[in-house]
This record gives structure tokens, C-alpha cells and sequence, in this order.
């Protein structure tokens, strides 16, 4: 049962190398678009990573930070679209 804990560990820590790789084109994305999407990324995969630390450590309280980090996300989305649209630039 340790290889399987270790294993998602593994797995929640290559989803946070893949949120930081993600910051690069947050950085530099040429149009705020690309920004946008990549947040995102970010945030989907560090909902992700929490869950599986959730799975590797059987503490079910982790899924919940996880789930409203998801909600959270989703609404800061929703809202820069909604802003951007308003402002003259279409989504």
C-alpha cells in the first residue's frame, strides 16, 4: 500500500511541476487570452494535485479545499470573461 500512497504522490507532484510550467505562459502569453487559459491550467491542475494528496493521505477534508478551489476557479474564469467582453475585447 505505500508504492500506491508514493505513486499519487508522484502524480500530484507532476501536476504541480505542470502548473508551474503553465506560470511561463502566464508570463508571457502574447494575448491576455492565453493568460487567461492558463491560469486555468493552473488552477485545474492544482485541484488536481490536492485531490490525489487527498487520496495519498485518506483525508477526505482535502477534497472539499479541492472542490471549492474548482468552484472558485471557475467563477474567477467566468468573471474575467464577462469583464473582458464588456470592455471592448471579445473572449
Amino acid at each position: 500500500m505505500v508504492e500506491f500512497e508514493q505513486a499519487l504522490l508522484a502524480v500530484a507532484a507532476a501536476f504541480v511541476i505542470f502548473a508551474v510550467v503553465a506560470l511561463y505562459r502566464v508570463y508571457v502569453g502574447p494575448t491576455i487570452h492565453d493568460r487567461v487559459i492558463a491560469v486555468n491550467v493552473m488552477g485545474t491542475n492544482t485541484v488536481i494535485a490536492i485531490a490525489l494528496v487527498s487520496a495519498a493521505f485518506d483525508q477526505p477534508v482535502f477534497l472539499d479545499v479541492a472542490l471549492v478551489y474548482a468552484l472558485l476557479n471557475f467563477l474567477l474564469s467566468i468573471a474575467f470573461s464577462k469583464f473582458n467582453v464588456e470592455h471592448g475585447g471579445v473572449l
